[in-house]
């Protein structure tokens, strides 16, 4: 794999992390500040956040495994 391959990956696991935080940002904001009138919303937010932690790990996965081949 090219060391722009593996930039990409890498780019790839960020972008998927910054996606999770902003949901998680979202679930935070829910909760301190709508939450009596909006916690029918926190179980879509929820399953939102997992699916984004998943694709994060994912990358994540993919770019450590392409970095360390290209290492050994």
């Amino acid at each position: 794999m090219s060391p722009d391959d593996i930039k990409a990956l890498k780019k790839e696991a960020s972008t998927r992390k910054r996606l999770a935080s902003d949901i998680a940002s979202e679930i935070h904001d829910l909760v301190e500040d709508r939450y009596w009138t909006e916690f029918n919303d926190l179980p879509a937010l929820a399953a939102e956040a997992i699916a984004a932690c998943e694709a994060w790990q994912t990358a994540q996965t993919a770019y450590e495994q392409a970095a360390a081949s290209e290492t050994v």
